[in-house]
């Protein structure tokens, strides 16, 4: 998630109507074939007799799905059952989730709103109305937020000795001694300005927390505003450790209130007649003009420097800010006042990932050890990968199954192995110490043929990208950076070894990125293969990605923007043959979000066909299940919990067909991302799968479910018996402790 990408729903994706001039440019230019940047109307099947029209009302706003999704995170925060720091964290990363939305998707739909485009969404919205139930939905959930905070899980930290203070708690002692620290470490980053004749008002960052400061003049009496920027690059709290609690358990003041303290020192001789926080939320969307630049790094650098001066499309301020000092900051930062969300307490609950991090083992979840999955041995006498693939196909999943002892090893023993030729990766994000850079660089030093896809536009992670970037291609290993015009967002490793007088290809798909550290969080699926049709599929896919290749139908695989979306309905629609003739159907579906047009109504079709339709969703759902007529036939539920559920699995009944990937049910990944869908063959494998989704679906999981009208609602209700989906998970898998 910056790690909030925990529990986290990733916003983006900017509808358009038609392929632009640039891209069209950018295609001849680049030889490639021009992708539409928007899927065409959404009729994936047929209407005969026997099917009803769809209503035009047939779809649920994405963005409020978006707030209702952050919701159910604020309601993990809110359940007594869970260890008192998991809360504290659910809350941080509700903060983090909520800034993110901001920066994105109200930034974009702002933008479209000022530039008078009338694009509305699918359920028939003007930029500008929705921007009206965001602003109304967005102050309710933050003040449950604030109120979650402050009337539940402060009180219950307290309570276990984790104390969050103001200046006035502490002793004359304390008082002395921060009193120190702040002359020593903090004063001297403080820059206060001044606003004046001659001091135009500041430039405020986005996500900085600052105090707006009233001074009067003692000798003239005049009042002034000024601007105190909290400093970034200091915690934000300080830690204060008293006499009657565990060293390693301190209490925390947070820095905004340390610097209130001490306005006086900041503006001696004048009168502090008041002092509030505030917090701006800008515009960090950008596109980079790929057919313009001919150098894409340089490109994204200058693009990343003019994030941090985007527009101002949010104004969070402490809810006693005086009216006087409201309207000044609405005037000076041009916010509308209905971008203002009012707070009691703090600011920024992100903070909350520095209380987590106190060594309060009781209140956490127990650690989990991920276990290693049987076909590659134990920890301590591992199998070869490449000996163990050749014996069949192997499922991982994360992170019951470890993936430092599958993925990462088979990365390392490709990298080490005389006998690899050539090792091709993609990589979207990766932690900050890779071991997974780290050995695609030992194999490009050992002489192999490294080629690394490295998606340097990918949201948030721009910079580290464009760090490992230039560290692979320092050492030697072929970097690339995808198609114009396309993110590249699929997860797959090729390694091709000599065996003999042969070449054999070993490959990996999988639903999550090449992250040890996120792998540990993040549950995901990945399929390791050495079939020849895979192999042969993914030399194809990599051929198209660092060539001029135009390939667009695979053996084995769906890959977008051209087959992913086709493939899954045209399965839909076999499922309803199958309905017809009287054999078995059904469609199950798991994914972070289900918001496409097509996908959705090629399942309203299965419905009104009578095919079982279930989905597990983590976060957006556009589609209305239950609709008497339409969806009868389908269920929604979304589980969140300890991990968060990132893996992309399609299984279609009738046909017996499973399908893992990269790829979520939404615009951007189907028509402007390369995204792989794998086919999972083997029973065994398919057996697993099938398994996740048994757990999942099962009546008794804790989970919410989509109602009609668009509510979630907690099952099983209150009182009833309740089956933890995760931990089951965790239960079953040698190896891995609780």
């Amino acid at each position: 998630m910056t790690n909030a990408e925990n529990v986290r729903h990733e916003p983006g994706s900017k509808p358009s109507s038609a392929v632009s001039e640039r891209e069209r440019l950018a295609a001849v230019t680049n030889h490639l074939p021009v992708i539409p940047t928007a899927p065409p109307a959404a009729t994936p099947l047929p209407v005969d007799g026997s099917l009803a029209p769809l209503p035009e009302d047939r779809y649920l706003n994405r963005e409020l799905s978006w707030l209702d999704f952050n919701t159910r995170v604020l309601t993990l925060a809110q359940d007594p059952s869970l260890p008192l720091l998991e809360r504290a964290k659910f809350l941080a990363i509700f903060a983090s989730n909520l800034d993110e939305f901001y920066m994105v998707r109200v930034a974009g739909l702002k933008r479209r709103d000022e530039t008078g485009l009338s694009v509305r969404s699918a359920d028939g919205l003007s930029p500008r109305e929705q921007l009206a139930l965001i602003n109304r939905r967005s102050q309710q959930i933050a003040e449950k937020h604030a109120r979650t905070f402050l009337d539940m899980v402060l009180p219950a930290l307290a309570e276990k000795g984790i104390s969050i203070i103001g200046w006035s708690d502490l002793t004359t002692d304390e008082e002395r001694r921060l009193s120190e620290y702040f002359q020593e470490q903090v004063f001297p980053v403080l820059t206060p300005l001044a606003v004046d004749p001659a001091h135009p008002f500041p430039y405020i960052s986005g996500l900085s927390l600052n105090l707006a400061v009233t001074v009067k003049d003692r000798t003239t009496g005049g009042e002034h505003f000024a601007r105190v920027k909290v400093p970034d690059n200091v915690d934000r709290f300080v830690r204060v450790n008293r006499p009657d609690s565990p060293s390693s358990i301190p209490a925390f003041l947070p820095t905004e209130a340390l610097i209130a303290a001490h306005l006086d020192t900041l503006f001696p001789g004048m009168e502090i007649v008041e002092h509030h926080a505030f917090r701006v939320t800008r515009n960090a969307d950008f596109e980079v003009e790929e057919d313009r630049d001919e150098d894409l790094l340089q490109a994204l650098e200058r693009e990343l420097a003019r994030r941090r001066f985007g527009s101002p499309v949010r104004l969070e301020v402490a809810d006693d800010m005086t009216e006087h000092m409201l309207e000044l900051l609405l005037r000076e930062l041009d916010v509308d006042p209905g971008d203002v969300i009012q707070l009691p307490g703090l600011l920024d609950l992100s903070c909350l990932w520095q209380v987590y991090g106190v060594d309060r083992a009781d209140l956490k979840d127990a650690p989990y050890v991920p276990a290693t999955h049987p076909a590659f041995g134990e920890r301590e006498t591992p199998k070869s990968v490449f000996s163990t693939l050749r014996d069949g196909d192997v499922l991982v999943h994360h992170p019951y199954d470890s993936f430092s002892t599958s993925v990462q090893r088979f990365i390392e023993q490709a990298a080490a192995d005389p006998h690899v030729l050539a090792i091709k990766q993609t990589l979207y994000r990766t932690s900050g110490d890779s071991p997974i850079v780290n050995a695609l660089i030992d194999a490009a030093e050992a002489g192999k043929q490294v080629v690394a896809l490295v998606e340097i536009k990918a949201r948030f992670d721009e910079q580290a990208n464009i760090k490992w970037a230039r560290k692979l291609e320092q050492a030697g290993v072929h970097v690339v950076y995808g198609l114009v015009g396309l993110k590249t967002h699929c997860k797959t490793c090729l390694v091709v070894r000599r065996e003999g007088s042969t070449i054999r290809r070993y490959c990996h798909i999988g639903t999550g990125n090449y992250n040890p550290k996120t792998a540990r969080m993040y549950e995901d699926v990945g399929l390791f293969s050495a079939a020849p049709e895979i192999g042969a599929d993914l030399t194809d896919l990599f051929n198209s990605l660092t060539g001029y290749s135009r390939k667009a139908k695979y053996r084995n695989l769906l890959v977008a923007p051209y087959s992913v979306r086709s493939g899954i309905v045209e399965r839909i629609a076999a499922e309803v043959a199958h309905q017809q003739a009287g054999r078995p159907a059904g469609v199950r579906l798991k994914a972070n979000a289900l918001v496409d047009e097509q996908v959705i109504d090629a399942l309203y079709r299965a419905s009104q066909a009578g095919v079982p339709v279930q989905v597990v969703v983590r976060g957006i759902c556009a589609l209305k299940p239950g609709v008497p007529g339409l969806s009868e036939n389908i269920e929604v539920r979304s589980i969140l919990g300890r991990f968060l559920e990132h893996s992309r699995i399609l299984h279609f009944v009738g046909g017996n067909e499973f399908w893992i990937g990269s790829a979520d049910m939404m615009h951007r990944n189907l028509d402007r991302r390369v995204e792989v869908m794998a086919q999972v063959k083997d029973p065994r494998l398919a057996d697993q799968l099938s398994g996740i989704f048994d757990s999942a679906l099962e009546p008794t999981t804790r989970c919410w479910v989509l109602e009609p009208d668009g509510r979630w609602v907690a099952s099983p209700a209150r009182g009833e018996k309740v089956r933890e989906h995760q931990q089951e998970l965790m239960r079953s898998r040698r190896g891995g402790g609780v």
